[in-house]
């Protein structure tokens, strides 16, 4: 069955989607989407009146949502490596520690990125500070939960690790990582050093220069 994914390259849910297939080596037809092209918008319209990226469809099937998208491809291609491994109990904690990820660090982060997108006198102070506390208490949650385990739900990489790669690389931009999170921290790094995720790095690093908060990225993805 083929699969398309329609998507931007700077987008994090659009990183979520794009781990998980290249962890289950999956080929598919990339879309990048410009929602600031009314002919386009309008086709995504068609598809999903919602106007979210990313999107998938398979075989003439238009599936949203990135943990439903990322299920489906469990479903569609279990002899894949899979992403919700393990019995009911443990595939529960890979859909907890999924929307933490979801939630509480990559929500926040992209509400306090919105702020940058307004002109500098239209900014509320208030959501910028508020978001800001939002991650740092993830931050010690995640903290505590990650401790002992290599991935997010254990030793295994998940449908958890995909929304975390992209919410963390994202949120330690807006707000850093304090350094009382040596756990996270080094939970970070083993995610930008998974091949799946420098890949997407890779193919987002010529559209960094279009990210609102370019001049705080980590030097070694700033761009030049």
């Amino acid at each position: 069955m083929s699969l398309v994914l329609h998507y931007h390259p700077l987008s994090s849910f659009c990183w979520k989607a794009l781990i998980a297939l290249y962890e289950k080596g999956l080929t598919f037809e990339p879309r990048l989407v410009n929602l600031g092209d009314a002919d386009e918008r309008a086709q995504l319209a068609a598809r999903w009146p919602l106007l979210k990226i990313p999107l998938l469809e398979a075989g003439g099937r238009t599936i949203p949502e990135t943990t439903i998208q990322i299920e489906y491809l469990e479903q569609l291609h279990p002899e894949a490596p899979a992403l919700l491994a393990g019995d009911a109990e443990q595939r529960l904690e890979i859909r907890l520690c999924d929307r933490l990820f979801d939630l509480y660090v990559m929500q926040p982060m992209q509400r306090h990125v919105a702020q940058w997108l307004r002109p500098e006198a239209e900014r509320d102070a208030l959501t910028l500070a508020a978001t800001r506390a939002e991650l740092r208490q993830a931050y010690g949650m995640l903290e505590q939960r990650l401790a002992g385990r290599a991935w997010a739900t254990g030793e295994r990489f998940s449908l958890a690790d995909c929304a975390a790669a992209p919410a963390l690389f994202y949120a330690v931009i807006v707000e850093p990582l304090p350094a009382d999170a040596p756990v996270l921290a080094a939970y970070l790094e083993r995610l930008l050093a998974r091949p799946s995720v420098q890949r997407v790095l890779d193919e987002a690093r010529p559209y960094f220069h279009l990210y609102p908060l370019r001049h705080a990225l980590p030097a070694r993805y700033r761009p030049a």
